[in-house]
């Protein structure tokens, strides 16, 4: 089956605390303490994602396989330290199920996500990625993304390092 991308609601806040919350902890997990973790995993409640998906600043999309969600991707205001040239956006998450990688669908969901920053009248997109997700860095490279600088991301007490990434729109 081919996922289909479809825009989120506040009606699918509970459905992607539970796919951030997975996603995360599929990819990092193994890289954190457990109370880091569950503290970091607060942040993917249904009460933040009915806010962020009731604040017009966001959009985010889910990648859906029949009633599974496979990936999501969000873009937000700026929050990354950077200095902007124009007018900014942020990809602020963007996962894919283990299952799902190597399929096509992160492509299918960033040529998508890269409309939508388009839309909103940005002409700069940032992200960030952890120093050691060499996919992920290679990945966001193809679409023009170029390392402009670096950023403490914390989980919980524990501080990793992330490229802050830019590719102009």
């Amino acid at each position: 089956m081919t996922p289909v991308l479809r825009a989120a609601t506040p009606a699918d806040a509970a459905l992607l605390a539970t796919i951030g919350a997975e996603t995360f902890t599929e990819t990092f997990g193994h890289l954190y303490r457990p109370d880091d973790l569950a503290a970091f995993l607060t942040n993917h409640t249904p009460a933040n994602w009915v806010a962020e998906l009731s604040d017009p600043r966001y959009r985010v999309v889910l990648a859906m396989a029949g009633d599974e969600a496979v990936g999501y991707a969000k873009l937000g205001p700026p929050s990354l330290p950077f200095e902007p040239q124009g007018t900014p956006i942020e990809l602020r998450q963007f996962y894919v199920r283990k299952g799902w990688q190597g399929s096509g669908l992160a492509a299918t969901m960033m040529e998508h996500m890269l409309d939508m920053a388009r839309a909103t009248g940005a002409d700069e997109l940032f992200l960030s990625v952890f120093v050691d997700n060499h996919r992920a860095r290679r990945f966001y490279e193809r679409y023009g993304f170029e390392r402009v600088g670096r950023y403490d991301f914390m989980v919980g007490s524990h501080r990793d390092e992330d490229d802050v990434m830019r590719v102009a729109l």
